[in-house]
């Protein structure tokens, strides 16, 4: 019982602070700040967490880690490199609709991660996006796909995904199901065969 409640305590801080870190910066962010919207004494934080630095490390690895399993899941699969691609499309809109505050500070506060951290992290990154261009690549020479750099077709996936975060601040008059859908559909068409 009492590990679920320091465990449940840790994920207030986590979602908290992700939230922080996004509107306001991790830099701009500190422990007596999010101790405040907590609602608990700042001494109290450091009960479940050693520091501001291990709280970001914790958003960004949460959130690389399980973009980096669906990567995996999707290059062992049978399936095309355009169902491969609009796996992609679906599963990092899905994260930054349904997990947006996490996979904002990944993409966005990465920078703050130290030493080590930061140049995994940099090192995972880049790594992520070869990954990716190969799928591309791969659905051009099977004639999936037109012939495109891509590279550009990355980064246009992965930037319009990003552009989501104006989706997440206005009054949602389309659901996450529509938004997810029309992703799909634009970004696939301007890329497929």
């Amino acid at each position: 019982m009492m590990a679920r409640k320091k465990s449940a305590k840790k994920e207030l801080i986590l979602t908290t602070a992700a939230a922080m870190f996004r509107e306001r910066g991790f830099a701009a962010s500190s422990m007596r700040d999010l101790a405040e919207k907590i609602g608990i004494e700042a001494a109290s934080l450091y009960n479940h967490i050693q520091s501001k630095a291990q709280i970001l490390e914790e958003i960004v690895d949460g959130v690389s880690e399980e973009c980096k399993i669906h990567l995996d899941n999707l290059e062992k699969s049978n399936s095309t490199s355009l169902e491969k691609i609009e796996s992609l499309i679906r599963f990092h809109t899905k994260m930054m609709m349904n997990r947006f505050e996490e996979y904002s500070v990944m993409v966005s506060q990465w920078m703050h991660l130290d030493g080590d951290k930061l140049v995994h992290f940099a090192t995972n990154r880049r790594d992520y996006v070869k990954r990716m261009e190969a799928i591309v690549e791969a659905g051009i020479q099977k004639g999936e796909l037109k012939s495109l750099m891509p590279y550009v077709v990355v980064l246009n996936i992965l930037s319009s995904v990003r552009g989501l975060e104006f989706w997440q601040r206005s009054a949602k008059t389309h659901t996450a199901q529509e938004m997810e859908d029309n992703m799909v559909i634009h970004l696939i068409g301007g890329i497929k065969k």
